[in-house]
């Protein structure tokens, strides 16, 4: 088990950077001072003393709050390696995650804490502690006690609270099944939580109905929480799922987020500008709508979504696929375009997740190529690969078109995020998405330097004030007196991702510092060791 690495804070004096306030105001050149976990002043060059305070020249780099990662999923790279280096070399202070599953609370139907086919736990020791994080907030907990270099906060997702009191039964909730999953939800908000989320693509939480899902966001919206959706689909039937997500935000009275918005599959390429007119006129009605977005052609999520979701009911997803008796309807259902993902062509879907031995040659190989290489029809081979890993495999869908993402990130009310975990190179078993080493620096680098799409300042709010702003985080993601001293410096003329489709494993450069809490987690040259994150609370 990794031990706590905390260190305590300084007071430190940044003098001539650049300020990127986090607000959207105009850069202004300045100094900052730390004091303890605390910014304690800011002022104009040469304003502050110089005593009693270690001095950091910024030489002309931009100085801003730390980046926000209101998606992301390091919940196992954490437990694995407290440092997140992935995301603290992108200027990542807080992650924010609980996107389709978290480890607590455990208990109730759910068999293990952790989602073997997709988030197997590190070992069998994080399975035995896990069993015991019967309360929202504990795994959280744990993450502060043995030591994070970032801040840690969670929404609860919806699947969690439906797996606790129905395990992976698809049928609707009833009463008793609903209010129990309402006082679950109530207990989750009082530990922390930011809000409740839906992955509506995938199960338990494809199960639940939208009568459902305003039923308890009710109760969200009762303890101050958002609503967040990775909506039913961003493709062929994305009209009916933007709708439903405005029916659940006006019903319930609650603002909704939503997940990586995307166009997905070339033939619905076209519908990003109505749906962007959408949302600006249900924002004009007074809906609170948003958004946030990963700067990549590509998603990433597992090869089982090219499946329809009843062959996961019950938690039979194996035996179903493993069935020759279903084969032919699953068959006729992938080929249908019963989801997203199935309507992709398999030129456009990579798997890079294989890890037994005689699939890894197949990592970053499209699932057309593997096909033909195993002599195989695409479908059955993909339903083999399935059989054979046992497991789910991390997939890159080629799905986006690249004009759409700068239509995206121009929009005020869209932010930024990862929706990847914070990963090392030198401890990494297969590729990876290039998000997971280079979200916020390739925005910094490609729709600010090179495409001039968004103003330095318009696309640090989008990593930072807009986020802390939309969770409700009132002392975090900006440069205020008296806010917590989450900082990242870096040299706008430098800074940019490594991270490719072919090269997942890189590092992002340009920064030279990096501290979250008052304590330098980053310097010039690399992470210092330092894990000094919280526990963030809504």
């Amino acid at each position: 088990m990794p031990k706590s690495s905390k260190l305590a804070p300084m007071n430190t004096l940044i003098i001539n950077a650049r300020l990127i306030d986090g607000m959207g105001n105009p850069w202004r050149r300045g100094e900052l001072l730390v004091s303890g976990d605390r910014i304690a002043a800011i002022a104009g060059p040469g304003m502050l003393p110089r005593t009693d305070a270690v001095i950091i020249d910024a030489r002309d780099q931009v100085l801003s709050p730390g980046f926000i990662d209101i998606q992301s999923h390091s919940i196992v790279p954490l437990m694995k390696d407290g440092r997140c280096l992935g995301k603290v070399t992108q200027g990542v202070t807080t992650e924010i995650m609980g996107e389709l599953w978290t480890p607590s609370p455990f208990g109730g139907k759910i068999a293990s804490p952790f989602r073997a086919n997709l988030f197997p736990a590190p070992n069998e020791e994080w399975e035995d502690i896990a069993r015991t994080w019967t309360r929202f907030g504990d795994w959280l907990r744990h993450m502060e006690t043995t030591g994070v270099s970032v801040n840690v906060g969670s929404l609860i997702p919806g699947g969690t609270l439906r797996e606790y009191v129905m395990g992976f039964n698809p049928d609707p909730a009833s009463a008793d099944e609903l209010d129990h999953m309402r006082n679950l939800l109530a207990e989750c908000m009082q530990e922390g939580a930011f809000g409740l989320d839906y992955a509506l693509i995938y199960p338990p939480d494809d199960f639940a109905s939208t009568e459902e899902i305003i039923a308890l966001c009710k109760v969200c919206a009762a303890h101050g929480g958002i609503y967040v959706t990775h909506m039913r689909s961003e493709g062929d039937r994305i009209e009916a799922a933007l709708e439903e997500t405005f029916r659940i935000a006006r019903e319930a009275g609650i603002p909704a987020e939503i997940y990586h918005l995307k166009a997905t599959g070339p033939r619905n390429w076209h519908k990003m500008a109505w749906v962007i007119a959408q949302v600006a006129q249900a924002r004009r009605t007074g809906l609170d709508i948003t958004a946030n977005m990963y700067p990549y052609p590509a998603s990433g999520t597992g090869l089982d979504a090219m499946l329809p979701m009843w062959v996961h009911h019950d938690g039979k997803f194996f035996n179903n696929i493993a069935d020759p008796a279903l084969r032919d309807r699953i068959r006729e259902d992938v080929l249908s375009h019963k989801n997203d993902q199935a309507g992709i062509s398999p030129d456009r879907v990579m798997p890079i997740g294989f890890r037994a031995e005689w699939l890894k040659k197949f990592n970053g190989l499209t699932m057309d190529q593997i096909a033909r290489e195993r002599g195989q029809d695409w479908v059955a081979c993909m339903l083999d690969l399935l059989v054979e890993q046992h497991a789910n495999v991390p997939t890159m869908y080629f799905g986006m078109q690249e004009d759409n993402l700068s239509l995206q990130i121009k929009q005020p009310w869209v932010k930024v995020s990862s929706d990847a975990g914070g990963h090392d190179p030198a401890t990494a078993e297969t590729p990876t998405h290039p998000r997971a080493y280079g979200t916020f620096t390739r925005v910094l680098r490609k729709f600010v330097r090179e495409q001039h799409d968004l103003t330095l300042e318009s696309a640090i709010y989008k990593m930072t004030g807009a986020v802390a702003a939309r969770l409700g985080m009132h002392e975090r993601g900006r440069l205020l007196p008296g806010h917590f001293a989450d900082l990242t410096l870096f040299d706008p003329d430098l800074v940019s991702d490594r991270a490719t489709f072919s090269d997942t494993h890189q590092l992002s450069v340009g920064l030279s510092g990096v501290w979250v809490n008052g304590v330098r987690v980053l310097d010039e040259t690399g992470h210092t060791g330092a894990k000094p994150g919280r526990f963030v609370r809504r």
